[in-house]
């Protein structure tokens, strides 16, 4: 086995799959774990994507976001496991893979345009995630049904179920 296969072996085990696909331009919405002494707390860090690097298991994007009226950039790894969950706020239109020109615009003129189809795509994605999720509930709803039917009228108790 080479050294390549050897380390995509090993990798896998620690690879997310739970962070979203976003581009440059999306806004994002990063819950960080914390560690402050003894103890962890969730802190959010909400901003636009600068820039996405894409390197194997070594992948990395780049948040941006203004506090106090300074521009702070953070760095986030994939596959950190202090992330805790990356939520996409908003769906951004830009025409660049890097956008390091918003370091020098303020105000208004770092606004980012909306992408309106991608925002579709994403409201589409969800009713039908939401539909299959239903749809889930009440076939499982129904077998429960079902065995309770069954257990009666072979004669035996039936649990009482909380809803």
């Amino acid at each position: 086995m080479n050294r390549g296969a050897l380390l995509k072996v090993v990798e896998k085990k620690y690879t997310r799959t739970d962070i979203p696909q976003f581009k440059p331009g999306d806004t994002v919405k990063v819950n960080y774990k914390v560690v402050e002494g003894s103890r962890t707390r969730v802190q959010a860090y909400e901003g636009v994507v600068l820039k996405v690097k894409r390197n194997g298991f070594n992948s990395a994007f780049t948040v941006r976001k203004i506090s106090f009226n300074e521009g702070v950039e953070r760095v986030f790894p994939f596959n950190s496991p202090l992330i805790d969950s990356v939520q996409v706020v908003s769906r951004g239109k830009v025409r660049r893979a890097k956008l390091y020109y918003l370091r020098e615009l303020r105000g208004k003129a770092a606004r980012i345009r909306g992408d309106r189809k991608r925002l579709n795509e994403d409201v589409e994605a969800r009713t039908l995630a939401a539909r299959e999720a239903a749809e889930a509930r009440a076939a499982a709803d129904a077998a429960a049904r079902a065995e309770d039917e069954r257990a009666a009228q072979s004669g035996e108790a039936v649990d009482e179920r909380k809803e």
